[in-house]
């Protein structure tokens, strides 16, 4: 007696093979874009002693991933995330009024630590100006975020490192009003 396999399982077990098929067609800088995405949501820690909230929003129809930095007390900022190519590209529009735009090396493990190295920085009135010269986003687990800043001012290079940990689902923080 010959069995047939109902034609509602063949259209799953196809749906389930296409899947595979197209999750693996990502290149390596979209698989380090979708981890970056994976911050979507609140994350506090402090700069420079100062309480400081960071909300990560996917917008551009999921092309693009804004952070908003917003210390208790001074400037907001934005940084803009995208994929270009091989590479990750990060646009920062900083409170010192300057925005320079860096860019990862080539992707070749999506897994690791994102290293950013400035492009170009716009904005600047004079070279001796402060602006930042590269990030590093190190994502230590699902829930801790640690950022390396790499800035040059009057000529000299300097450093910032900040950690931040995941807000949890419904504990939104508000430090300021909008």
């Amino acid at each position: 007696m010959k069995r047939s396999v109902p034609l509602g399982i063949i259209g799953l077990i196809l749906a389930v093979a296409a899947a595979v098929v197209f999750a693996t067609d990502k290149t390596k800088s979209e698989e380090a874009f979708d981890r970056l995405a994976s911050l979507k949501g609140e994350w506090k820690g402090e700069a420079f002693g100062v309480p400081t909230m960071l909300i990560y929003t996917l917008t551009a129809n999921g092309s693009a991933l804004m952070e908003q930095c917003r210390p208790e007390n001074g400037h907001e900022m934005i940084t803009m995330f995208t994929v270009d190519g091989d590479h990750l590209i990060a646009t920062h529009y900083c409170s010192a009024k300057n925005q320079p735009q860096m860019a990862t090396s080539a992707i070749a493990d999506a897994q690791k630590p994102l290293a950013f190295s400035l492009v170009r920085v716009t904005g600047l009135k004079s070279e001796d100006d402060f602006h930042n010269t590269g990030l590093t986003m190190v994502q230590d687990d699902n829930d801790h975020l640690t950022q390396e800043w790499s800035y040059q001012s009057k000529g000299k290079p300097g450093k910032n490192v900040f950690h931040f940990t995941r807000v949890p689902t419904g504990g939104q923080l508000k430090l300021r009003p909008q």
